[in-house]
């Protein structure tokens, strides 16, 4: 059947404008301009995205499982303890989504780029979100529990999730309606400083996993004594820990492709190795958030927080109507600043 349909054609970094271009990618890519009908015959052809959209689809739908049998066998909306698991894995399904939606159809035009990613952006924005609601519910050593630290962990993390969609957003065009002309377009663009965007972008996603994961860096590398909640889950930490700084080493250095550039264009890139890697962690993550719940359910309902709808899938609801907001801000005036761009392009050219 496939061989009756014309697929899209693949072109060279030097045949797409710089926006679209890769660190050391040189070739494997999609013709710009591509409709969304192309965009998804990609998914059946080797591209230099086309496996950075399976290994955050498939994974889609392994979390989706994952939350429907959560959902029927633990009866979670009858038990208000297990919401923030529920938390997790709807927030681990929506972020591969919407990272593979955004590879998919990023080639549409620069303007499609930028919201695509800026969704994306969000997505991840919701899952540390989704992360500091499961650790402050579960994870915490008990030392810590209502501590005066454990009281604001959880606010502090939808402000930083906040920050984190906002500066991740601003990374790649400045700010909305303050930078988005044609002459600080030029001047600020993901297109001109490229690592300045990289550091934003991986300062933006690193910090609030950071602040995030201060309970467990404490109760596995500082925490001695009694109340430091050694159990079976630690070994579940310890792995996810280790594939979340792998993760985000692929995605500062670009290796392996930046040793050889042209020889992961198709297979083995970084951001390829990223998400499988990515996933990974958040599956370890998931592993020993379901071991906490289950080996300290009943020391944690007698000492912990109360767990209610309002600081576990409410948080996680207005964090989202947050975000949305955001990436509104941010994509409603883009429109404009890409034809305005185009315009100085063109006169710059007529010049």
């Amino acid at each position: 059947m496939l061989s009756l349909i014309k697929l899209p054609r693949v072109v060279t970094v030097n045949q797409v404008p710089k926006v679209f271009h890769e660190d050391s990618i040189i070739s494997g890519y999609r013709y710009h301009g591509s409709s969304a009908t192309d965009c998804i015959l990609s998914l059946f052809q080797l591209t230099n995205e086309t496996l950075n959209i399976w290994t955050h689809f498939l994974p889609t739908w392994y979390f989706l499982w994952k939350l429907v049998s959560v959902v029927l066998t633990q009866t979670a909306w009858q038990h208000p303890f297990t919401w923030p698991l529920v938390v997790l894995i709807i927030s681990s399904c929506i972020y591969p989504l919407a990272s593979s939606c955004a590879h998919t159809f990023n080639s549409m035009s620069a303007r499609v780029r930028h919201m695509c990613f800026y969704i994306d952006y969000g997505a991840l924005s919701l899952y540390s979100m989704g992360t500091a609601i499961t650790y402050s519910a579960y994870v915490f050593p008990d030392k810590w529990v209502n501590s005066i630290f454990h009281q604001y962990f959880v606010p502090i993390a939808l402000l930083n999730a906040i920050i984190c969609t906002s500066l991740a957003c601003y990374s790649r065009l400045g700010l909305p309606f303050l930078h988005y002309n044609h002459e600080v377009v030029k001047r600020f663009s993901e297109c001109q400083p490229p690592r300045f965007s990289k550091v934003l972008r991986l300062v933006a996603f690193v910090y609030p996993y950071l602040f995030d994961s201060i309970p467990v860096f404490y109760r596995l590398f500082l925490c001695e004594g009694e109340g430091c909640t050694d159990n079976k889950a630690n070994v579940f930490h310890f792995t996810h820990i280790a594939l979340a700084f792998l993760t985000g080493f692929l995605f500062a250095t670009h290796l392996p492709e930046r040793l050889a550039p042209g020889s992961f264009d198709y297979i083995g890139h970084s951001h390829q190795l990223f998400h499988v890697f990515g996933i990974l962690a958040t599956h370890f993550q998931m592993m020993a958030v379901e071991q906490d719940m289950v080996l300290r359910r009943s020391w944690l309902l007698n000492h912990s927080l109360p767990i209610t709808f309002a600081n576990s899938l409410g948080l996680t609801v207005l964090c989202l109507l947050v975000n949305l907001i955001i990436l509104l801000l941010f994509s409603l005036t883009l429109s404009a600043s890409v034809g305005q761009q185009k315009t100085y392009e063109s006169q710059l050219k007529a010049d």
